[in-house]
Formats: structure tokens, C-alpha cells, sequence
């Protein structure tokens, strides 16, 4: 067989894998999203007690690799206690790890509101709290659109990270084929050829979404 043909044979189990890689990369954006705007909204508000714990988690996250947290969570819980499946180990290290990144997002682009969008909702008879939710959080969720986006796809990419903790998707599939067949450069081949088929369209499609968006906005 040629070396297309190789590579093209390869890909339904890559397909397959693919799955995997989905279902990790949704579950960890919904985790992140939720972490990074109660931690944003942490520290725009201040509060002297739960601040620095929200500074210890974005310097814990975002200063040491995602690998490694991966491989203390699905290693290192079960010590105390806690045992998770490959999967949800998955998810919980992504989506945490991403969660800090997505917040340092979210707190720029809710302090980039002009602030006089606030002070006409406070004239208007809103409460602090319901100008920030109502008037400031969705113009400010516009403009993180594209950071958000594109930690998507770079999120979907690292679910390549969660093989070295067992989870089947498309990396570990390609290292159990490799070390069966040892036809390695088609099968990794195969593997980089999946990733672009579901970050590229996934990317072409937040280009659009944000379009759309900012129409109606």
C-alpha cells in the first residue's frame, strides 16, 4: 500500500477516537467558562477574603503545565480520596486549567466597558448588581468572544495530553495502533489529518457566530 492509502486506512479509527475528543473538549469549555466568570468576578469585586484564593488558583493553574495537572489529578486525588475516570480526570484538568485563562479574559473585557454604560443603568434605577449582570456582562461577552474561541480549539488540541492518563482518544488510539503495526508516520499522520478536520470547520464557525453577533448587538 502507498503511503496515502495507509494513512487513509487509518482513519476511521481515528474517527472513532474523535468522539473521545469531543465529549472532553465540550465538558471542559462548560467547566472553564463557569470557573473563569466566578473567578472574574471575584476579582473585579474585590471581596479581601476570597481575592487571594482566586490569585493562588490563577498562579497554581497557569504556572505549572497542563500535564502535570492531569497527572496529579487522576494520579494524585485518588490519594485523598477521590477517584475519577480517565474522562472526568480529563475534563475537570482541562477545564480547570482553562477556567484561569478564560477569567483573566473575562475580567478585561467586563473593565472594558465604558463605564458610563453603568452609571446610565444606575440612573435608570438598577442595582449595582443587576447593571452588571443585565447591561455590562453581555456587551463584555461579545468582546471575549474571540479569546473564548480560540482557547476552544486550543483546548480541543490538548485533549491530546489526557492520552498519558488513559483516555482513549485520537493520540492514544494512534499510540496503540503505532505499537501494533509500527506503521508509525501514517498512523500520526492520520491522527494530525483528524484534529484538523474538527478545529478547522470549528474555527470557521466561530468566525461566523461572531459575526452574527455583532450584527444583532
Amino acid at each position: 500500500m502507498t503511503f496515502v492509502h495507509l494513512t487513509l486506512s487509518f482513519l476511521p479509527d481515528m474517527f472513532w477516537a474523535s468522539g473521545i475528543v469531543l465529549q472532553l473538549a465540550a465538558g471542559a469549555l462548560l467547566l472553564a467558562l463557569v470557573v473563569g466568570m466566578l473567578v472574574a468576578l471575584v476579582r473585579i469585586s474585590g471581596n479581601r477574603f476570597l481575592t487571594p484564593l482566586a490569585v493562588i488558583y490563577l498562579e497554581l493553574f497557569r504556572g505549572t503545565p497542563l500535564l502535570v495537572q492531569l497527572i496529579y489529578i487522576y494520579f494524585g486525588l485518588p490519594a485523598l480520596g477521590f477517584s475519577l475516570s480517565p474522562v472526568m480526570a480529563g475534563i475537570l484538568g482541562l477545564g480547570l486549567n482553562y477556567g484561569a485563562y478564560l477569567s483573566e479574559v473575562f475580567r478585561s473585557s467586563i473593565e472594558s466597558i465604558d463605564a458610563g454604560q453603568n452609571e446610565a443603568a444606575l440612573s435608570l434605577g438598577y442595582t449595582p448588581r443587576k447593571s452588571l449582570f443585565r447591561i455590562v456582562i453581555p456587551q463584555s461577552l461579545l468582546v471575549a468572544l474571540p479569546s473564548v474561541g480560540n482557547y476552544f480549539v486550543s483546548m480541543l488540541k490538548d485533549t491530546a495530553l489526557t492520552s498519558v492518563i488513559a483516555v482513549v482518544e485520537i493520540v492514544k488510539t494512534a499510540n496503540v495502533l503505532a505499537s501494533t503495526t509500527f506503521q508509525t508516520v501514517p498512523i500520526y499522520t492520520a491522527a494530525a489529518i483528524m484534529y484538523l478536520i474538527l478545529s478547522l470547520p470549528l474555527s470557521r464557525l466561530l468566525v461566523i457566530g461572531e459575526r452574527k453577533l455583532r450584527t444583532y448587538a
